[in-house]
């Protein structure tokens, strides 16, 4: 019982900006945004994986998708930060980085207890019988809405760096251009989040390592020219 009470404590005063609280004692610290980029993610990833009902073998996609929400992000997370880390120290930032570390890794735990919060929007949505390419969009607002939340608790973590030196303010920037570019691409491989109610369910699709960009743009014009199904 006082796991929850402690890791619901700390979301607080993550959400509030109370760094003193969020950031009391560096390894259980880390540890404490881990659990949460877990458990929201987790919790917003089944509610995704609920489209299409839970009949037959429609659970497993839950599963699957409560899985792949927080791999996704901690994915896109590992893969963008060695980048970044070289660019911070070209620029003479390498000492910073401990604190541009917790800041950005405090972030994608903002990111998803703001998903977790968005998630009876999404069980709301699908219960008024949306097509599948629509149920995705959707999502992708979903993502799009919670990561523009997420750029509060980022701007708000960077701001002491961005006063000690306003290079930082710049990388910023860096850093959001590489997250959404790498992070596109991510949740494309790991598709299905969502599923198609008539396919078979799937953890990985076959063609996983194809364009995502390309697809984005494409079904976004279905839709819009009323294509969607």
């Amino acid at each position: 019982m006082a796991m929850p009470v402690e890791l619901f404590r700390r979301t607080d005063a993550l959400l509030r900006g109370e760094a003193e609280a969020v950031e009391s004692g560096r390894a259980s610290s880390m540890a404490a945004l881990a659990l949460m980029i877990a458990g929201f993610g987790m919790w917003y990833g089944g509610v995704m994986g609920t489209f299409g009902g839970l009949a037959g073998d429609r659970p497993w996609q839950l599963l699957y998708s409560a899985v792949k929400v927080p791999i996704l992000i901690m994915l896109t997370f590992a893969m963008s930060v060695p980048s970044f880390y070289v660019v911070n120290t070209l620029l003479g930032l390498r000492n910073d980085f401990p604190r541009v570390l917790r800041a950005l890794l405090t972030t994608q735990a903002g990111l998803t207890v703001i998903l977790a919060s968005l998630s009876p929007l999404t069980a709301f949505w699908y219960a008024s019988g949306p097509p599948y390419q629509v149920a995705i969009l959707f999502n992708g607002a979903m993502f799009a809405v919670a990561s523009l939340g997420a750029q509060a608790i980022l701007r708000r973590e960077y701001g002491p760096l961005i006063r000690k030196d306003g290079t930082h303010r710049w990388m910023l920037v860096v850093w959001v251009v590489l997250y959404i570019f790498v992070g596109i691409q991510m949740g494309w491989v790991l598709r299905p989040f969502v599923g198609s109610p008539i396919r078979p369910v799937q953890f990985f699709r076959e063609d996983s390592w194809s364009n995502a960009y390309e697809f984005v743009l494409r079904l976004t014009w279905d839709v819009v020219m009323g294509r969607g199904s």
